[in-house]
């Protein structure tokens, strides 16, 4: 192929590429906006007892040791409601063991309450909010419905490829039409 026609295809190609890119960074700016807010919340969630409550530490690591679940269960659900009101259901959605830290964490269903307990002793190590877990739910779009998240999740996956490869083609195409 002549140099002068090949020269020609490249830029028609770069053209086309920037126009992708553009318009792929049009289109879905708001959500990238949200992808990348919410990613450094999520990243500092550990070190910031705002977003989420600090593991408390309880008196045993030894299992052995530790009430049953359902008296801890009990306990956790009476704290809750104690502490945070009738407002908030005491409908269990999860319990995060964590004997390393001789403490059990009780997570609700329908909002974003935790109650921390010792595990040994069933004390109340900690009652917060988990707002890590609302800005998980904007983050992957499960927030709307998990429809939505699944094809969120595909879009904005493929978009970052698009981006990745029409990027480098925007850097290394120019570099390659001088040679």
């Amino acid at each position: 192929m002549p140099k002068k026609s090949r020269r020609k295809r490249q830029a028609r190609i770069l053209r086309q590429t920037r126009r992708i890119h553009r318009w792929s960074g049009i289109t879905l700016f708001v959500f990238f906006f949200v992808i990348g807010v919410t990613s450094v919340l999520l990243g500092w969630k550990k070190d910031s007892s705002y977003i989420m409550p600090a593991t408390a530490r309880g008196s045993s690591t030894e299992l052995a040791e530790w009430l049953p679940t359902a008296e801890l269960l009990q306990r956790a659900q009476v704290t809750l409601s104690d502490s945070l009101g009738p407002a908030y259901t005491t409908t269990i959605d999860r319990i995060d063991y964590r004997p390393d830290k001789g403490s059990l964490k009780f997570l609700f269903k329908d909002h974003y309450g935790e109650v921390q307990l010792d595990g040994a002793t069933g004390a109340v190590l900690s009652v917060g909010i988990r707002r890590a877990d609302f800005i998980e739910q904007i983050h992957d779009g499960s927030i709307v419905s998990d429809l939505f998240k699944l094809i969120y999740s595909t879009v904005m996956g493929l978009a970052t490829i698009v981006f990745t490869v029409s990027g480098f083609w925007l850097w290394y195409g120019p570099r390659r039409m001088r040679r």
